[in-house]
């Protein structure tokens, strides 16, 4: 029995508490507790008991990328652990790697109350968080902590994202990137760089060609090579937009593109109200994940891979509840995936189930690894 499903989904969804922040506070409190325990026995024997339920493991799920290895390609997105608060719980649930975040080097309190929203007839949500986030210095020290003090080897890669500070003008977003990448540079495995969270004013416009290649600049010539660096790209852009995106990638030589964020889109949408606010779903502000996404986050990760003809990594995101949107998403062009809104209805036993099935879709295919099924669809 999925007891998340059947005891504890109904609670959640319920009107007892119907902010969705105060669920996720409550989430991320439990880890929390749980992460403190981390390098004791007690901690370590309940975190091996939690694995024993929700992993998977599976040689054919291994992915080796940027001299990283990922025991499978399901990724928890940013956005779920903005502060690093769990990074040695995650494993335990499953995932083959996960990315932090999104930080910013000034710490902020993000957008006003409330700022979540869940849409259930949709498997959806709208979140305006506002890269709520304690700050570059203050996720660097948290990791130092785990790795350094405790001494604590994660068995995942662990990606970073960062986001430019709302108080930094867009002119000077190059030296606020640059400066939390300084500050992180030696705790993440991975970086992303955001210019697509529609919560923070003026932030997409960083995307544009001109905008976008001052940043990766000042980024790379930092970063000497040293650690693989990714664009996380909005799935509203326009082709051309995105054919801009990737001649950018190419010329900073970026290790890899996210595809895709949130949606501002409102389009055949099941829910016409937010109970929370009782205002209509088209006025209520933010970025919209899960189900509805689905379709257009593949779409984009298609249009890259056929664009680049497959040698620029992605990392595809985006209404990834079970195995078939998984599959869908890989055989598309996504070499790794990464999941949250999922997660929210799907519960812990989410990564299992998807790579239970994957496990299944490559034997059905006559394929020996996940790695042979990225772009699989494009070779039928």
């Amino acid at each position: 029995m999925d007891i998340y499903k059947t005891l504890l989904r109904p609670l959640i969804f319920s009107n007892v508490q119907p902010d969705p922040e105060w669920w996720h506070h409550q989430t991320m409190q439990t880890l929390r507790a749980l992460e403190a325990t981390s390098g004791s026995p007690p901690g370590d024997w309940v975190k091996s008991q939690v694995g024993r339920i929700c992993c998977f493991a599976a040689p054919s799920l291994e992915v080796n990328l940027w001299g990283l290895r990922f025991p499978n390609p399901i990724g928890l997105a940013a956005g779920f652990d903005k502060n690093g608060e769990a990074s040695t719980v995650w494993p335990s649930l499953g995932f083959g790697f996960m990315e932090m975040g999104t930080v910013t080097y000034h710490p902020q309190p993000g957008n006003p109350r409330p700022r979540m929203f869940r849409l259930p007839a949709d498997l959806a949500a709208i979140n305006r968080m506002g890269f709520n986030n304690q700050g570059a210095e203050a996720l660097a020290q948290k990791l130092a902590f785990v790795k350094d003090k405790k001494g604590i080897h994660l068995p995942v890669p662990l990606g970073i994202n960062l986001g430019k500070s709302k108080i930094t003008p867009i002119e000077e977003a190059p030296g606020d990137y640059l400066a939390s990448f300084r500050l992180l540079k030696s705790w993440g495995d991975y970086f992303a760089v955001n210019v697509s969270s529609p919560n923070t004013p003026g932030l997409r416009s960083l995307q544009a060609a001109n905008q976008l290649a001052p940043i990766l600049d000042a980024l790379q010539q930092e970063n000497q090579g040293e650690k693989p660096i990714l664009v996380k790209i909005a799935p509203d852009l326009a082709w051309e937009d995105i054919a801009e995106i990737i001649a950018v990638a190419n010329q900073y030589q970026l290790a890899g593109i996210i595809a895709t964020n949130t949606t501002i889109s409102r389009d055949n949408l099941e829910t016409k109200i937010i109970n929370l606010t009782g205002q209509p779903v088209t006025e209520e502000a933010g970025g919209l994940s899960g189900a509805p996404l689905r379709q257009r986050s593949t779409e984009v990760i298609r249009f890259i891979y056929q664009q680049t003809g497959g040698k620029l990594p992605i990392i595809g995101t985006g209404g990834i509840f079970t195995a078939a949107d998984a599959w869908e998403k890989i055989t598309a062009g996504a070499t790794l995936l990464e999941a949250y809104t999922g997660l929210i209805y799907e519960g812990p036993l989410m990564v299992r189930h998807i790579l239970e099935g994957l496990v299944a879709k490559l034997e059905e295919n006559g394929l020996n690894s996940i790695t042979e099924a990225v772009g699989f669809a494009g070779k039928l």
